[in-house]
């Protein structure tokens, strides 16, 4: 064993050397695209799923718009803001040279996380029903949504596990193992989901509940291998036994429990224009729209991929006392993830109907999507860029302006998007109003990326 742990180290401690004095492009490209195909083989387990469940009916299909917001909001909450402040928290002592107190930080994530994953999932499954009416669900759509969700809410521990144990790897600089695991877990949903959904041979058709046993046996999966990963020695910050204290906590939710808020405003604000399309506009174009949003959550994966091996790197230089480095690292991973999410964008807004007919042949339904899509598209550069300044901001623990960011686009899009709904009825004026959201967004947050703020003490 000390042999084994021995050798597996001196890998991560060259990743740890690449991030303080490594070329800057090339060292985040290198961390960044395990992350990546991770991340776009995630999120494409969520268009496969969406193809499937469209077999239902369209019910079943808003049923599913309606759950993806609170799984996408559990999901950014446990990787990307308590993962974040993890990642951060434990790049900041490795750059240190602070090896125990790495140790220490490793076992404080598991016990949060796993604290924070059954509150989330006790509430929401308490609160699953008076939810999804306020989200615009009645009738079928309500029955579908619930018998996806009450699967699916009880499952999220797993994932606050899995992803607090992904967190502490990718804060050594190891983006190669979480991405690997999760990408695995996700390939495997692909056939696990339809096999639940319809059923074969001894297995029973389940129908929109089987998506949600698919996701539980995903989330278990992984969580059991990352478990014996960092319990085997294997990562540079490992897992022992240690009494629990308040300052490794604290460590952490300096960033992570600040940083909850900004996914809270993504998902809330694609939570809150759902139901206001529903509300306004009916069930179809509810399940357009909620289809054509599916594609803006491949900007996370984007904004994530990215994302994760900035708050490493950032983190790690400035606890190596190298600012300026911290800096040009930033930018230099927000002007490639506006370029991936821009030309992803712009792709859907010159071929929606492909997109949209993947899913279903609604003409209601597609009209809403298409023009989602056409209005909404070319602004998804300034999606990716914020968001992916977001991780960044959290590897320097400055927030503030992130996350003021996040509540002005929630106010121009849902308050401002309410308003011409209200008073215009126009599903286009509307779309306006969230690509003008999405860009204010991203600009702000790359004007605020700078010396003056970032090391201001």
């Amino acid at each position: 064993m000390t042999n084994q742990t021995h050798s597996s180290s001196k890998p991560a401690n060259a990743k740890l050397e690449a991030m303080l004095r490594g070329p800057i492009f090339v060292t985040l490209l290198s961390l960044a695209w395990p992350n990546l195909v991770m991340m776009i083989a995630q999120s494409s387990t969520g268009f496969v799923e969406a193809w499937f469940l469209s077999k239902l009916g369209i019910d079943a299909l808003a049923g599913a718009a309606l759950v993806l917001p609170i799984l996408m909001l559990m999901q950014s909450m446990s990787q990307g803001a308590m993962g974040g402040g993890i990642s951060s928290a434990v790049a900041r002592a490795l750059g240190a040279g602070q090896q125990a107190q790495a140790n220490s930080l490793a076992l404080h994530a598991l016990v949060l996380n796993t604290v924070l994953g059954i509150i989330c999932s006790a509430v929401l499954i308490i609160f699953s029903t008076p939810l999804f009416e306020l989200m615009g669900a009645k009738d079928e759509s309500l029955v579908a949504a619930l018998a996806y969700a009450n699967i699916a809410f009880p499952g999220l521990i797993l994932m606050w596990v899995m992803n607090a144990l992904a967190s502490v790897i990718r804060g050594s600089g190891n983006m190669f193992t979480p991405g690997i695991v999760i990408s695995g877990g996700a390939v495997l949903l692909v056939p696990i989901s339809p096999l639940l959904i319809f059923g074969w041979g001894p297995f029973p058709a389940l129908g929109i509940a089987g998506a949600g046993w698919a996701l539980v046996i995903y989330y278990a999966s992984g969580t059991a291998i990352m478990l014996w990963y960092v319990l085997s020695g294997r990562n540079l910050a490992r897992l022992q036994k240690g009494l629990l204290s308040w300052p490794p906590m604290r460590n952490i939710l300096a960033v992570g429990g600040l940083a909850t808020l900004n996914p809270l405003l993504t998902n809330g604000l694609i939570a809150s224009t759902t139901a206001l399309v529903g509300a306004y506009l009916g069930t179809a174009a509810l399940a357009g729209y909620g289809t054509a949003a599916r594609l803006e959550y491949l900007i996370f994966p984007v904004a994530f991929g990215i994302g994760a091996p900035l708050v490493a790197m950032v983190a790690s230089n400035l606890g190596a006392n190298q600012p300026e480095r911290a800096l040009r690292i930033a930018l230099t991973g927000g002007a490639m993830a506006f370029v991936v999410a821009e030309i992803i964008g712009v792709a859907a807004a010159i071929w929606p109907h492909h997109w949209m007919q993947l899913f279903g042949h609604d003409p209601d339904m597609i009209e809403a999507g298409v023009s989602y899509l056409r209005v909404v598209g070319p602004f998804f550069g300034f999606f990716g860029l914020g968001f992916t300044l977001y991780f960044a901001a959290q590897g320097a623990r400055k927030l503030a302006w992130p996350l003021f960011s996040g509540i002005l686009r929630l106010i121009i899009a849902v308050l401002g998007g309410w308003a011409i709904l209200h008073i215009t009825g126009s599903l286009n004026w509307f779309f306006v109003a969230s690509a003008v959201a999405m860009t204010a967004y991203g600009g702000l947050i790359l004007t605020t990326t700078n010396p003056r703020i970032w090391f201001r003490q």
